[in-house]
């Protein structure tokens, strides 16, 4: 399985399952949301991701970031996010979790930023998740 897909994979079921993150979003966790006139807020969705090759000797790693993106609708604002923002952060920073595939070295994150949506309705939370991995070979 693709290092990408398995890290994808884990991060969203880890969202799912951390209690704190649940009682905010309860489950709307997307790789990508819904149309808007079916959507649910607050939620979740999957933003950009990339990597860095990090071979070494006879490994094949790679360091990957994710962009978790977290989304509140309170008329501008920004409480709410805050605080899903501070369980996504709880949730993915330095977790005791492992890759079915491939060896999760580590995970922590890098970033955590509420802004207003442009729109000034939403709040925007970005979170950057940045993971360590080797690769199976």
């Amino acid at each position: 399985m693709s290092a990408s897909a398995e890290l994808q994979d884990l991060i969203v079921a880890t969202l799912k399952a951390d209690p704190a993150v649940a009682a905010i979003v309860a489950g709307r966790v997307y790789d990508i949301a819904p149309p808007q006139n079916a959507r649910a807020f607050p939620d979740i969705t999957l933003g950009p991701n990339d990597y860095v090759p990090e071979d070494m000797d006879c490994i094949i790693g790679r360091e990957e970031t994710f962009q978790i993106d977290c989304w509140t609708e309170e008329h501008g604002r920004l409480r709410a996010c805050r605080a899903l923002v501070d369980a996504v952060k709880d949730a993915l920073h330095l977790p005791d979790l492992s890759l079915s595939e491939n060896a999760l070295v580590l995970m922590r994150v890098e970033l955590a930023r509420v802004i207003r949506d442009p729109d000034g309705i939403k709040a925007h939370g970005i979170v950057q998740v940045t993971a360590s991995i080797e690769e199976a070979g």
